[in-house]
C-alpha cells in the first residue's frame, strides 16, 4: 500500500517522491546528474544545480507554510482603520488643534500614519449640542473606535452605542457618571482618562484665598446642565465655610449668560472667581478671561491654557497629555484589546500655572511661597 505522499513500504526520511506526487512539479528544479543517489527527489534540476533531499524539501515547504498566517495577518492589519475624534472645540481653536496634533503624533509612534493605514475623522462640536449630535451619528456609522472629550460628549456616545469602543479624555467622574463600573475594570465599551477628581476642586478656593487673604465672596462659574458642574460646586462648598468665604454659583449656558453672570456678580476687589471645567468654558475661555480682567477680579481656572490666554492662575491636570495617553489606548484597541479590560486612569499630577503679567495688571502681589510651587510662571 502506498503511504503518505504516495510512497510505499519503508519510512526513511530520505525516500524519493513518487512520480505521481502532485507536489513534485512544484518543487523547483532538481539535479538529474544525481540520479544514482537514492536520496534525490526525481531527476529535475534545482536552480543552483544542487540535489534536493526529501527532508530538505519538507523543511522548505514547512517554513513556507509557517509564513502563510503571518502574510495573512499583515494583509489584514494593513487595511485602513477609521478613528473618530469628537471634541467640543471650534475647528479654528488653536488649543484644540494642538491637542489633536499631540494625539496624532503619539499614534504615529505606534505605527499608525494618517492617510497610510489610519483615517482620522475629526469633528468639532463648538459647544453646539446639535452639531455634536449629528457628528456623533456620522462617526458611529463608520468608526472602529472613537476618541471623545468631556462628559457631555461621552454621555451622548454611551446612550447611542454599546458596541463601538470609546476612549474618553477630560472626564471628571467616570464612575459617578456611569461610564465605567469602576476604574480598574471599566466593564463596557468605554474607558479613558480623568482630568480630576471632584475633591480636587476645593483646591481652587484655597489657592484664591492664599492669593487674596481678605477675599470673602467667590463666584463659581459652572454649566448646570452637566453633572460635573454640580460635582465641582459641591466640593468647593465643602471648604468654603472653613475659609470664611461666601459662594455664589453663576449658572451659564451660553456666551450671553457668561457675560451677564460675571458682570452681575463682581462688586468689589475682595471678590474672586472660580471657573470650573466644562465644554462651554473651554470654548469660551478667552471671553471669560477678558471679562475677569475687565472687572479686575482674580480668577482661577481648571486648565493652564486659560493662563496662556491671559488668566491669572490655574490648577489642574495636563489635558494635552491625556490626548497622548489616549493614543496608546486607541492603538491597543485597534490591535484587539477591549475597553472593558483597559483601566480608566486618574491624573498622577496636578500642575500650577501663574501669569505674573496678569497679576501685575490686577495689582496683586503673589506670595513667594506660591511662586516657588508653580510648575509654570508666565512673565
Amino acid at each position: 500500500m502506498s503511504g503518505f505522499w504516495g510512497l510505499s513500504g519503508r519510512s526513511s526520511g530520505d525516500r524519493l517522491m513518487s512520480g505521481s506526487d502532485p507536489y513534485r512539479k512544484s518543487a523547483t528544479k532538481f539535479c538529474c546528474d544525481a540520479r544514482g543517489s537514492s536520496n534525490v527527489v526525481g531527476c529535475d534540476h534545482r536552480l543552483d544545480g544542487e540535489p534536493m533531499r526529501r527532508r530538505d524539501f519538507i523543511a522548505a515547504l514547512g517554513s513556507t507554510a509557517a509564513t502563510w498566517p503571518l502574510v495573512a495577518r499583515a494583509q489584514q492589519d494593513s487595511r485602513m482603520r477609521r478613528v473618530g475624534v469628537l471634541v467640543p472645540f471650534s475647528a479654528d481653536d488653536e488649543e484644540g488643534q494642538r491637542r489633536i496634533a499631540a494625539f496624532l503624533k503619539e499614534l504615529q509612534q505606534f505605527g499608525w500614519v494618517k492617510g497610510r493605514n489610519i483615517q482620522i475623522m475629526d469633528r468639532w462640536g463648538a459647544a453646539d449640542a446639535e452639531r455634536i449630535r449629528s457628528s456623533m451619528v456620522e462617526l458611529l456609522g463608520v468608526a472602529d473606535v472613537i476618541l471623545s472629550q468631556g462628559s457631555s460628549i461621552t454621555s451622548a456616545l454611551q446612550q447611542a452605542t454599546k458596541t463601538v469602543p470609546v476612549v474618553f479624555v477630560n472626564v471628571a467622574d467616570p464612575v459617578g457618571a456611569g461610564f465605567v463600573d469602576n476604574l480598574s475594570r471599566p466593564g463596557g465599551n468605554i474607558t479613558g482618562f480623568m482630568n480630576f477628581e471632584y475633591g480636587m476642586s476645593s483646591k481652587w478656593l484655597e489657592l484664591l484665598k492664599e492669593i487674596v487673604p481678605r477675599m470673602s465672596r467667590v463666584g463659581v462659574l459652572r454649566d448646570p446642565t452637566i453633572a460635573s458642574g454640580s460635582g465641582q460646586l459641591g466640593a468647593i462648598q465643602s471648604v468654603a465655610a472653613g475659609l470664611g468665604i461666601e459662594l455664589y454659583p453663576i449658572n451659564v449656558r451660553d456666551p450671553t449668560e457668561i457675560e451677564r453672570g460675571i458682570t452681575g456678580f463682581v462688586r468689589s476687589t475682595d471678590d474672586g472667581l472660580i471657573v470650573t471645567a466644562s465644554p462651554l468654558a473651554a470654548v469660551h475661555r478667552k471671553l471669560i478671561v477678558m471679562l475677569a480682567r475687565r472687572h479686575t477680579v482674580p480668577a482661577i481656572y481648571w486648565d493652564r491654557t486659560c493662563v496662556h490666554d491671559g488668566g491669572l492662575i490655574s490648577y489642574g491636570a495636563d489635558l494635552t497629555d491625556q490626548f497622548r495617553r489616549a493614543a496608546e489606548y486607541i492603538n491597543r484597541i485597534l490591535k484587539g484589546e477591549k475597553p472593558a479590560d483597559l483601566p480608566a486612569q486618574a491624573p498622577t499630577k496636578y500642575e500650577l500655572a501663574i501669569n505674573l503679567k496678569t497679576a501685575k495688571a490686577l495689582g496683586i502681589t503673589l506670595p513667594p511661597t506660591l511662586l516657588a510651587r508653580a510648575d509654570e510662571v508666565i512673565e
